[in-house]
């Protein structure tokens, strides 16, 4: 595969939903022509990935390349009912650990080894957590995205909600009830830990659960 250089990293761009099955599916079969699609899509949200485990573009550039030749032969366990997305950046941010911790080892010739300065590598679990709840909730529609919003970073109640969007009580539990189902799906990856494509994980380090917090479903009855 080519490489290309991922956008930078004060582009924006709207998000984009899932790749259809059919690509997934030839994707998961071994095809070319679907490598490429799912590179145009995911190369910019991989990039973003890395860029929050090693915050260096240098070592960023080499984790999009790297990530994509292990997803592409893991592709034959993925499978192509569940979305990439989650499956892809989870092998991503495996990767891009892989290599902050190359960078970090300390470097050993026929001396004694050299006595860096410790590097704290930053905190990757709640990095990596916050950047994928963001990135599910652009996924959302815009009128589940504020219900979400609302109730979880301003913490007001359905009943608050409604009063301040001009809404019926009603619309917005349901509104939030799908919100957070879909929430759900695309976060299960955080919950689960990887998949086992090979003889551990997609990025073949050990598996970690991450920690933090994503939007809980508000219980209120109001």
């Amino acid at each position: 595969m080519a490489a290309s250089n991922p956008p930078s990293a004060t582009s924006t761009a709207p998000a984009r939903s899932e790749l259809p099955r059919p690509t997934r599916v030839r994707f998961r079969d071994g095809d070319v022509e679907a490598l490429g699609e799912v590179y145009d899509r995911y190369a910019r949200p991989v990039w973003s990935v890395a860029m929050t485990v090693t915050h260096a573009d240098h070592l960023a550039q080499e984790v999009v390349q790297e990530a994509f030749l292990r997803a592409w032969n893991a592709a034959p366990t993925y499978d192509p009912e569940r979305d990439l997305g989650p499956w892809l950046l989870t092998i991503a941010r495996y990767t891009a650990l892989d290599m902050l911790r190359r960078e970090l080892r300390p470097t050993r010739g026929g001396h004694e080894a050299e006595q860096d300065a410790v590097v704290d590598p930053p905190d990757i679990d709640r990095a990596w957590v916050s950047w994928a709840v963001q990135e599910a909730l652009r996924q959302l529609n815009d009128n589940e995205r504020e219900i979400v919003r609302l109730s979880f970073y301003e913490d007001l109640t359905h009943a608050q909600i409604a009063e301040q969007l001009k809404l019926p009580v009603g619309t917005v539990k349901s509104r939030s009830h799908r919100a957070h189902r879909r929430l759900a799906e695309l976060l299960d990856h955080l919950r689960d830990g990887p998949e086992n494509p090979a003889d551990g994980n997609p990025a073949g380090v050990g598996s970690r659960t991450p920690t933090g917090k994503a939007p809980r479903q508000r219980r209120d009855d109001a």
